[in-house]
């Protein structure tokens, strides 16, 4: 990377009576732009989704092609979380969130204004490649972000500010649905003023979702600073006397070289490995249940579509809900230990998914009004606690390395998730075992992801105790 993105330098220190106050403010607003800049990442992440019955309609793609092209972004986004994290390492943190996130949305914005033809294969080829940077530069997100948090924010803290910022995604997820159907009707009111074709309404989809997450990257600019030191002030363990977290071998505000991040703190790191496998179960469950929801709801009779898409709505509400708590928990319960608070919450997540599938598959005699509540409770009590474990898993990825390294574990971490656990376990195994052997099957599957998730959560336990009682 270029010096653009070199971190600053630490400042003279403020005086002492001055520390307090500016640090309780200053967290506020660094708090607050890494919570949006995430969520404006999500305004340009999903737009082809929303956009693809229009753009099938208008013969731009096909539905095959239309799974081809949006699988371009989780491919793209895993590989870049992983290496993009070893980069925000070394580099502003308020740089690297703001230059991905206008990046991303220019991306979008240019999906919505090139002039597709009529040839679907060069259409899809052309819009693939636009999802592979929009993917990749989507990578520039939770890593300075993680970054920010681990300089901001000491280790006992850290559990519950994570669960709350967590929460991002899901605000940009549901924030996105409604800013595209801004998007398209502003398309068709304006469209005869510019003498555009209202057909093309789609466009709105990706346009007007970007203009606004590049708004989101001007408020990050101006709230966002790299660490307490580039603003004159004590590091986080000194201003709350909080020492637990991990030590590094060099100065906090040090580069570290790209062996010793990836080899000392990310390779040679057996409970980071423990974490990142378990990340593939955790997020098994979460897609496999997450994305095939409406489908698997739809082909079994239990809902229409549109009840289906209600139930997908109310499980991602639900787990806004279930990672503060969990977090909260997690902050006061447990002390900030996060194993504990993982198998608590896969272990509903288990008895969830089973419910959903023996009461889906109708192995219980019950009336359809019946059939349907109880599938309501599952997806419910899914949502409430996977959402859990997915932020506390990032928490535990930056409590296992000193804060110039938690770019790099996260993206590790984050890379077994979605590449492995997204990608090949929920979208593609998942899928192809529906496909050949039923939903029952399928369902199964994520069940017994779900078991494996525990134990893996539970070796962390024991641990994850001592290495707290050693970082003391």
């Amino acid at each position: 990377m270029s010096r653009f993105f070199d971190p600053p330098a630490a400042k003279e220190k403020l005086p002492a009576e001055k520390v307090d106050k500016t640090y309780k403010s200053m967290r506020i607003k660094v708090f607050l732009g890494a919570f949006l800049g995430y969520a404006g990442y999500y305004l340009v992440r999903k737009n082809l989704s929303l956009a693809a019955p229009e753009m099938i309609e208008n013969g731009i793609l096909d539905a095959a092609k239309v799974g081809l092209a949006m699988s371009a972004v989780s491919i793209a986004y895993a590989f870049s979380k992983f290496i993009m994290g070893s980069v925000s390492d070394r580099s502003d943190s308020r740089k690297f969130l703001c230059v991905g996130l206008v990046l991303s949305a220019l991306t979008m914005i240019a999906v919505g204004v090139i002039p597709f033809g009529t040839n679907t294969a060069l259409n899809t080829a052309i819009i693939f490649a636009l999802m592979l940077v929009v993917g990749w530069l989507s990578g520039f997100g939770w890593p300075p972000c993680g970054r920010i948090m681990a300089h901001w924010f000491s280790q006992n803290e850290r559990s519950f500010k994570m669960s709350v910022w967590n929460v991002s995604h899901t605000v940009g997820s549901f924030a996105l649905g409604f800013l595209a159907i801004a998007g398209v009707s502003l398309f068709i009111f304006f469209a005869p003023t510019f003498g555009l074709d209202a057909s093309e309404a789609w466009r709105g989809n990706f346009i007007f979702p970007a203009v606004i997450a590049i708004l989101i990257a001007v408020f990050c600019w101006w709230a966002i600073r790299d660490t307490p030191e580039s603003c004159g002030l004590p590091s986080v363990q000194e201003w709350r006397n909080d020492y637990s977290g991990v030590k590094s071998k060099t100065a906090t505000g040090e580069k570290l070289p790209f062996k010793v991040l990836f080899v000392d703190y990310v390779l040679k790191n057996k409970l980071l490995w423990v974490v990142a496998l378990s990340n593939i179960f955790v997020y098994m469950v979460r897609y496999g249940i997450g994305d095939w929801a409406p489908t698997f709801l739809n082909d079994a009779g239990i809902m229409t579509k549109a009840e289906s898409k209600v139930a997908f709505s109310v499980h991602n509400i639900v787990g806004a809900v279930g990672t503060i708590l969990c977090g909260l928990a997690t902050s006061k319960i447990f002390k900030g230990r996060c194993a504990p608070m993982n198998v608590i919450c896969m272990l509903a997540c288990m008895v969830g998914v089973l419910l959903y599938w023996f009461v889906g598959a109708g192995y219980v005699d019950m009336s359809p009004a019946a059939q349907k509540t109880i599938v309501y409770v599952a997806l419910c009590l899914i949502g409430f606690f996977i959402y859990g474990p997915v932020a506390l898993t990032g928490v535990q990825a930056l409590n296992l390395v000193p804060k110039n390294a938690a770019g790099t574990a996260a993206g590790f971490v984050g890379l077994f998730g979605y590449f492995i656990g997204d990608a090949i376990c929920s979208k593609i195994f998942v899928g192809s075992v529906a496909n050949s052997m039923g939903w029952n099957a399928a369902n199964l599957t994520v069940a017994v992801g779900a078991l494996v998730g525990v134990i893996l959560c539970a070796l962390l336990i024991r641990p994850e105790a001592k290495q707290t009682a050693d970082n003391k």
